[in-house]
């Protein structure tokens, strides 16, 4: 159990037999009445936002969710199987559970599954990842990282602006987070 005061946002509580995420919260003392917690709140499954608010110290069922270091290892239609390299076991997860996380995903790559009651709920991506660029306007040389920046297409399919100089078959680190260029990466 957890008390709506100690909200934080990514705090994960169970409520109506699902996990949902806190996105947002306010604590709120009005003059006269009781104080209250104002959250939004979002569902790890399905992804819908809802406003709840809470009474100031309410209890509230904590989501205990466990992380486990899985391997992307292969597409099986649309979805994607994912190899506990310890044990060997597999777990599959469709393109919907893994939501936008999947245009940086790669076959070999090492992810974290969050699990609640033993279900794969989502993939946690690391940070950055590197990635190869497959397509994007020819690069001139003279330009500058300060010069501007061209969309490129990714081995993985995702889009990303990079600077003008990068030029197909460059291998790049991206920003999983918010999609953005990082760098070169050298070997």
């Amino acid at each position: 159990m957890i008390s709506s005061n100690d909200f934080r946002t990514g705090t994960t509580i169970e409520l109506d037999g699902a996990v949902w995420r806190v996105i947002e919260f306010l604590h709120v003392k009005p003059g006269k009445g009781s104080a209250f917690v104002r959250t939004k709140l979002k569902a790890v499954v399905s992804g819908s936002v809802v406003e709840k608010t809470f009474r100031a110290g309410e209890m509230v069922p904590q989501a205990l969710l466990e992380k486990s270091k899985l391997q992307h290892t292969y597409m099986e239609g649309d979805d994607f199987v994912f190899m506990d390299m310890t044990s060997y076991e597999e777990t599959r997860l469709t393109a919907q559970q893994i939501g936008e996380s999947r245009k940086y995903l790669k076959e070999g790559m090492e992810v974290n599954v969050v699990s609640w009651n033993e279900k794969p709920l989502e993939v946690e991506l690391p940070n950055s990842v590197v990635l190869e660029i497959k397509e994007t306007d020819p690069g001139v040389k003279g330009d500058t990282a300060s010069g501007g920046t061209k969309p490129a297409i990714l081995e993985t399919g995702a889009q990303v602006m990079v600077p003008l100089f990068i030029s197909i078959g460059e291998k790049i680190r991206v920003d999983t987070r918010n999609d953005s260029y990082l760098g070169r990466e050298t070997q």
